[in-house]
Formats: C-alpha cells, sequence, structure tokens
C-alpha cells in the first residue's frame, strides 16, 4: 500500500459483487474512504466490514442510479458521513444492464457529485465502460450504444469541468475473468458441442498477452486514475483486455 489516496472520500456505485467491491478495496488499500452504494445491502455490508478491518472508514447507501432522488440521497449522506468534500466518484454496474443504468445510471451520480468537486476544485471521475464501446457488435445494439454513449459523455464531461481541476476518465475492460465468463464459455460451448475449457483457450488465444483480465487489473487501473499520478490525464478510455481489442 502506497497511501496515494489517503484520506480521500469516495463513491462507488455498483459496489456489491465482483469487478466493483474489487475496486473499493483497492481505493481503501491505497488510504481512500468509502461510500458503497448498490442495490443489495447484504454483500455491501460485507464489504463495508473488510474495509473497516483495512482501517478506512465506509457506509453503506443502497441506491438504484437510475432515481435521482436516490443519486441525491446517496450524494447528501456521504458528505454528512465522510465529510464534506468528494473527491472521487466511480462508476461500475453489472454488464448485462443496459440504455438505463449504463448512460442515465452514469449521468445522474456525476451530475449530483459535480457541483462539490467544482466547490472545492478537486476530483477524479472514473467511468467503467467496455470493450463494447471501441467497435460495433452485431445483434447487440443497444449494449454496445450504451457503452459508445458513456465514451461520448466522458469526453464531453472532462471538457466542460476540466477548468475546475476535475479529471473525467473512462475504464474499457475486455472479458474479465469469474462468474460471467465462465457462463459465456457454457452458452458458447453448448451451442458449439464443444467443451468451456475449449471455448476458454480460443478467447486467450485472440489476446496478445494469452491471459484473461482479471478484476484487480481493473481496479489498479481505477486507483491510478484516482491518484494524482493520472493528474494530466482527462477525457481518455484506458482499455484493459489483454491485448484483444488491436
Amino acid at each position: 500500500m502506497t497511501a496515494s489516496l489517503d484520506g480521500r472520500i469516495a463513491i462507488v456505485t455498483g459496489a456489491a459483487k465482483g469487478m466493483g467491491a474489487e475496486i473499493c478495496v483497492a481505493l481503501a488499500r491505497e488510504g481512500a474512504h468509502l461510500a458503497l452504494a448498490a442495490r443489495e445491502v447484504a454483500p455491501l455490508e460485507k464489504l463495508s466490514g473488510e474495509i473497516e478491518r483495512l482501517g478506512r472508514r465506509a457506509f453503506v447507501e443502497p441506491t438504484d442510479v437510475t432515481d435521482e432522488a436516490a443519486v441525491q440521497r446517496l450524494v447528501e449522506h456521504t458528505k454528512s458521513t465522510l465529510g464534506a468534500r468528494i473527491d472521487i466518484l466511480v462508476k461500475t454496474e453489472d454488464w448485462d444492464q443496459v440504455l438505463a443504468v449504463n448512460v442515465k445510471g452514469t449521468f445522474l451520480p456525476i451530475k449530483h457529485v459535480l457541483p462539490t468537486m467544482i466547490a472545492q476544485r478537486y476530483g477524479k471521475i472514473v467511468n467503467i465502460s467496455g470493450t463494447s464501446g471501441l467497435r460495433g457488435y452485431k445483434l447487440r445494439a443497444a449494449y454496445s450504444s450504451s457503452k459508445w454513449a458513456l465514451r461520448g459523455l466522458t469526453r464531453t464531461v472532462a471538457l466542460e469541468v476540466g477548468p475546475y481541476n476535475v479529471n473525467v476518465n473512462a475504464v474499457h475492460p475486455g472479458i474479465v475473468d469469474g462468474p460471467r465468463m465462465d457462463r459465456l464459455c457454457r452458452e458458447k460451448a453448448r451451442k458449439r458441442g464443444w467443451t468451456p475449457e475449449q471455448v476458454r483457450e480460443e478467447y486467450l488465444q485472440e489476446m496478445a498477452l494469452r491471459r484473461v483480465t482479471t478484476a484487480r487489473n481493473i481496479a489498479d487501473a481505477v486507483v491510478f486514475l484516482a491518484s494524482d499520478a493520472s493528474q494530466n490525464m482527462t477525457g481518455q478510455s484506458i482499455t484493459i483486455d489483454g491485448g484483444w481489442d488491436i
């Protein structure tokens, strides 16, 4: 731990499990205190305990990010519970959600944290998108379109708030090791008459590095973008996919 985020206040949406939970732990290891937001309370409570054992403060706020009133409560409760500042916003949600969550659910948290960030003249916003926002995908119009929209939102907001020392960037993960990848391998294997292991190997052979991205890889990129090490980066898209989309 380098404590590169010592004392920073972070909101993470979609924090309940998987990539979101990994990001929360990584931010806490670097010194941040966290507001944990998602629809499911039980995994958030478990995650809160893990973060507190690292010596950081955390609180749980059940939140539907497509509900503006709920998002506003999240921001207000963060400020009243963790301090008047909000330094970091990380927006990640379930991969299977489409336009409502991916676009509106990203816009609303940004809308409600920006006044605080602008007033304090400091802020780091990290949107989690995907490689679907870098290329077209047949038969997945809504999903791919939502990821392209996040890329445009990231760049536009970066231009608007740059003069206030607020950085806005996006991380584009490829397929991430875990339950979703396992499910995709099983589904493809069933359709092709293959084994899941053969499908996984096909994925690996399409990646320049011949290894699958992990949630920790994504979390490390988020920590970088949330820290002052990335102070002169804004409006950028960082792809973490093992060299799949090259």
